[in-house]
């Protein structure tokens, strides 16, 4: 039954998309090729009478994805932050995805806490207030804790949402495999290994004891970081279904009305919400993965505070440094050296021409460098960048999926925050910070220091590699060639070299 299932879900979302009016206002403010309207509006005309009503009084765009379920939810959330891709009007639209969803009853968050901690609520809580914030896969409440009077905020999963959300799935998984075998020139990108990559994000983000755990961690990388918070997790009070942490008080960051009002500078808050992104990726390689405004806080003083942790991004060090070493070229406009790291990283298949992407990569890089961040249309450069990954073989890395689409994100909400903000600027100095850090001089010896501190565990066991080396050069052997030989020297030498290196630990 999954096969017919999956394809009632996709011939419902056509239809849901048509029924409600939001297909081709959607088609249109994305900018999407003809032939792509075409097979859309052929998907759900014919069916719009299967298509879910929704809520009547929601703007059409809004009212499809919030009757379609939370991952058609998830994917407005993040088409909010991109004004320059839908429109400022849709992309405020949206906006109302991040956090201001239908809760669901009292009733339901009331079992949902007493269930999971094992206390009736109001043993627990002196104060427990309605929803102040639902999205699609929770909502939050207020609380006042009983025995010390400190104010708290109280995650809940929504009922039934881990079945809904992998019915959802499901239908994408569905999809992608749709598209492979139609398209073989898609099979570069792995539509499936990218679903595959986002179905395990969210099996996390719905694990709420992982998000407590993420939670502390980015608190402990980020406690030096001046003008940022991370609120800290009560985990008594927290469970599978259930996250409990101290209560942030702040404006919303998609509130620009009520930022001006409090004195707040719109440009420095955008530059800060890049450099810190940019900080976390590359220096920690931990970073917030769901950075859109519904997540971003601005306290009173300043600082931007950070919620909801449910997905986090993790790259591992070599990742970082070729991430650092693309962007600063970028930065430098030294195109030559951004294509032969792709090269070097194995990003681009070898047989290609390194001058011809280098070229490639100039065309896509010059227009962003030379008009104001009002001109540049993040949709017709996406799209560019597209059409440059095809013509050169580029598969999807999907260790660097959670990185590029936060990096989107949190350029959409930066220019949100200061529509003329250049992005390449403001992110130089982390970058080239990082750069100096890790990939020159000082790096080499950082990464020698690395490699002995490995060797040295190895010291107690130099003496068995040392035999085991020459028992081996021992064994009789047929008539050596010329070739045996080097390899036999090869081994004296491997062994030499080990044993020395042995020594000289252990003598430190």
């Amino acid at each position: 039954m999954r096969g017919p299932h999956n394809i009632w879900r996709l011939i419902r979302t056509g239809a849901t998309f048509e029924r409600t009016g939001a297909m081709k206002l959607a088609l249109e403010a994305m900018d999407v090729p003809p032939a792509l309207r075409i097979a859309a509006r052929l998907l759900g005309w014919p069916f719009k009478w299967l298509g879910l009503r929704g809520d009547p009084q929601q703007p059409p765009v809004l009212r499809a994805l919030t009757a379609l379920g939370p991952a058609y939810i998830k994917f407005g959330q993040i088409l909010s932050t991109r004004p320059d891709v839908v429109g400022e009007e849709l992309a405020g639209q949206l906006r109302i995805l991040q956090d201001k969803l239908p809760p669901f009853s009292m009733v339901d968050a009331r079992f949902a806490v007493e269930s999971e901690l094992g206390q009736p609520l109001d043993e627990i809580f002196s104060e427990f207030s309605d929803p102040v914030a639902a999205a699609s896969l929770a909502q939050v409440h207020r609380a006042t804790l009983r025995t010390t009077g400190q104010d708290l905020a109280v995650k809940i999963l929504r009922p039934r949402i881990e079945r809904d959300f992998r019915r959802d799935i499901d239908a994408f998984y569905f999809a992608a495999s749709v598209i492979e075998f139609l398209s073989p020139a898609s099979r570069r990108l792995h539509p499936s290994a990218v679903i595959a990559h986002f179905d395990n994000v969210v099996r996390g983000e719905l694990d709420l004891r992982m998000e407590a755990a993420a939670a502390a961690e980015f608190a402990a990388t980020t406690s030096q970081d001046q003008g940022f918070t991370v609120p800290a997790v009560s985990w008594d009070l927290s469970s599978q279904r259930v996250l409990t942490m101290e209560w942030a008080d702040g404006v919303s960051l998609g509130d620009t009305d009520a930022l001006i009002s409090r004195g707040h500078d719109l440009g420095k808050l955008g530059r800060d919400v890049i450099q810190m992104f940019l900080r976390h990726a590359l220096r920690d390689g931990y970073f917030h993965a769901d950075m859109h405004q519904g997540n971003l806080k601005v306290s009173d003083t300043g600082d931007i505070v950070a919620l909801d942790f449910g997905i986090m991004g993790r790259i591992d060090e070599y990742t970082r440094r070729v991430y650092a070493e693309i962007l600063m070229g970028f930065i430098r406009k030294d195109y030559a050296r951004v294509a032969a790291v792709h090269f070097e990283a194995g990003y681009v298949p070898a047989d290609r021409d390194v001058a011809a992407f280098a070229q490639a990569l100039r065309s896509v890089g010059e227009p962003i460098f030379g008009a104001d961040a009002s001109q540049i249309s993040m949709a017709r450069l996406l799209k560019y960048l597209f059409d440059v990954t095809e013509r050169f073989g580029m598969e999807t890395r999907t260790e660097l999926i959670l990185l590029q689409r936060t990096m989107v994100v949190v350029e959409g909400v930066s220019r949100s925050l200061d529509p003329d903000l250049n992005m390449w600027e403001v992110a130089k100095p982390i970058v080239e910070k990082y750069v100096y850090d890790n990939v020159g001089p000082k790096a080499i010896i950082s990464d020698l220091r690395a490699t002995l501190a490995v060797l040295s565990r190895f010291g107690p066991k130099l003496p068995q590699i040392a035999e085991a080396v020459l028992l081996k050069l021992s064994e009789p052997e047929p008539k050596p060639t010329r070739q045996t030989r080097l390899g036999r020297f090869g081994y004296f030498a491997l062994g030499t070299i080990v044993t020395v290196i042995g020594f000289f630990l252990i003598s430190l």
